[in-house]
């Protein structure tokens, strides 16, 4: 349902129309993070997420969809063109926690690190993904942020979350 809702939410846009409205089940006004990643076939084509919970699940998809599909700055705007090329993957998040950098598992965390004005956060995909180990996750994590690579060691705080991910399957 989430992610017919996601698609809904861009061919919608396209389309210059308002999306039909939906009944949401109850667990999905759960307020939950949310990241919806859009590709094209297999190429990446936006991803645009909310971390924190700050609004219905169903909500939240409808606006990280239109986000990740149109206001990706790394990426041009999805076209009508493309539409039917368009495959989507939704990572729902649990709460963000501490964590100590030893504890730390790519694959199954997501990480979020920090210090002062500056923040990067991975997907719990993305490690695996690259073939990154934990420390290079680390790295990277850090790297996003705009920190320097050995920041966790050195007072950045460390937090993560677990995320459900699903997606389309594409036919290439």
């Amino acid at each position: 349902m989430l992610l017919q809702l996601a698609r809904e939410a861009i061919i919608s846009q396209l389309q210059g129309r308002e999306m039909v409205p939906i009944e949401p089940l109850p667990h999905l006004s759960e307020q939950r993070g949310v990241f919806t990643t859009v590709y094209l076939g297999n190429t990446l084509k936006g991803c645009v997420g909310y971390p924190l919970a700050l609004m219905p699940l169903y909500r939240a998809v409808q606006e990280t969809a239109r986000g990740a599909a149109f206001d990706d700055p790394r990426f041009a705007p999805l076209t009508l063109i493309e539409a039917p090329q368009l495959r989507i993957s939704l990572s729902v998040l649990s709460p963000l926690g501490p964590i100590a950098a030893d504890d730390v598992q790519p694959g199954y965390h997501g990480l979020v690190i920090s210090r002062g004005e500056r923040r990067g956060l991975l997907l719990p995909q993305v490690p695996l993904e690259h073939g990154w180990d934990r420390i290079t996750f680390l790295e990277q994590t850090c790297r996003k942020a705009g920190l320097p690579l050995d920041a966790w060691l050195h007072g950045a705080q460390i937090e993560a979350f677990t995320a459900e991910i699903f997606g389309e399957h594409t036919e290439l």
